[in-house]
């Protein structure tokens, strides 16, 4: 690890950002901020926290879950439906730059903590609401969870192997599209605020985020009229662009371009089948997508995948093996890259993260933080932060407002 004291903090250094979210999409939003310098202090319900606290497996005591989307987060248990809560939530707002909350539209206005009366005490504050289906629309009301928001953006209905009912997606796209967005909305949010002085209320939802990655697909289907099916792995307008049988496993080849389409040949060990001019363009590769595909698959089935990453490699064709997550964390590009981090935490011991996903050249962050535990930082929030006496922490414990170490 770097010397704090040596490192660079980061272009959001200085920023307060409270995170009022649980789960992902929130949390996440929240995370990408907290890496790039901001200040991050989630505010969790008494008893269980954020929900996925509870997810198993558990390593300390502590969710993977949950430490795989709050590092470098201070937590304070908070009760925001005692006044006593909501008045200490109202004075954080104060000082900070961003509130961010995913609860379902209309529980903030009805604590009385809504974005119309938080942003009158701060008049500068970005308040971001994260949602299922957003603040209007006929779904607004609706619960929402990943695979719900895949399966009505169509998402769902384009993964899957070809002939097959689709699946949802291994990673929870529509949740992840809230946190990536989330996250873009509020740094544009702040980029307008050096100019007008004020914040903003932001709509986001997991529903907009996710329909807005169908990309081409929404156009292929507004050109065409018809529904985009599953394909598998393959891609409905590339050949070749697939992942293909090894010997010992699968090969992925991506010819995006037409002059891969030789070089691949000649590592296949059939150049003539580049020279074919029935093949020559992708329009006809296209076209002839059931002779080519399983003519590759033929010949892919007889080496092993290092046999053909060498062979590929040597043709400066696309290629990769299809890694497990364990494998692909051990990469040394990974490494290289600083993808992996330790922290030590004071509950999990030693722990392995994900670490920054965007770097700046010739600056070093400071080290990242491990996630919170439970209620960690409440107390030393309510002193630092807020001045308050031990005596009226206590207090505040007392009445069941509060959860965390003694003061």
């Amino acid at each position: 690890m770097s010397d704090p004291a040596q490192s660079w903090g980061g272009p959001l250094a200085g920023l307060r950002v409270v995170d009022l979210t649980r789960v992902l999409a929130g949390p996440l939003a929240a995370q990408f901020l907290g890496d790039l310098g901001a200040e991050i202090i989630k505010i969790e319900p008494p008893g269980k926290g954020d929900e996925t606290r509870g997810f198993a497996p558990f390593i300390g005591g502590e969710s993977h879950y949950f430490l795989g989307l709050n590092r470098g987060k201070r937590s304070l248990v908070l009760d925001l439906r005692k006044p006593e809560g909501a008045d200490i939530l109202r004075r954080l707002v104060t000082t900070a730059d961003v509130l961010i909350e995913n609860f379902r539209p209309g529980v903030m206005d009805r604590l009385g903590l809504g974005a119309e009366a938080l942003m009158a005490l701060n008049p500068r504050l970005i308040y971001c609401a994260i949602s299922g289906f957003g603040l209007t629309g006929p779904l607004r009301d609706k619960p929402s969870f990943d695979i719900v928001t895949q399966a009505l953006t169509g998402v769902l209905s384009v993964n899957g192997e070809r002939g097959r009912p689709p699946v949802k997606l291994g990673l929870p796209i529509g949740d992840m599209s809230g946190g990536i967005f989330g996250a873009i909305a509020i740094l544009s949010a702040l980029h307008e605020r050096t100019t007008t002085g004020r914040g903003r209320l932001i709509d986001v939802s997991l529903y907009d985020g996710t329909m807005s990655l169908l990309g081409y697909l929404s156009q292929l289907a507004f050109l065409t009229g018809q529904d985009p099916t599953p394909m598998g792995s393959a891609h409905p307008s590339v050949v070749p662009y697939d992942g293909f049988p090894a010997s010992d496993g699968t090969i992925i080849i991506a010819c995006l371009a037409d002059g891969f389409w030789p070089k691949l040949c000649k590592a296949l060990g059939c150049p003539e089948m580049g020279r074919d001019p029935r093949y020559a363009t992708m329009a006809l590769r296209r076209e002839h997508r059931a002779e080519i595909e399983p003519r590759i698959a033929a010949i892919t089935a007889t080496r092993t995948v290092a046999e053909w990453q060498r062979l590929l490699e040597e043709h400066d064709v696309p290629h990769a093996p299809v890694l497990g997550v364990n494998a692909a964390l051990s990469h040394p590009h990974a490494t290289a890259r600083e993808m992996l981090v330790e922290v030590d935490h004071p509950a999990a011991g030693p722990l392995r993260m994900l670490g920054r996903p965007i770097k700046f050249p010739g600056e070093r962050q400071a080290p990242l933080e491990p996630p919170p535990m439970f209620g960690q930082h409440t107390v030393e929030v309510l002193r630092r932060e807020l001045g308050l006496t031990e005596e009226q922490v206590e207090t505040l414990r007392g009445l069941g407002v509060i959860h965390g170490p003694p003061a």
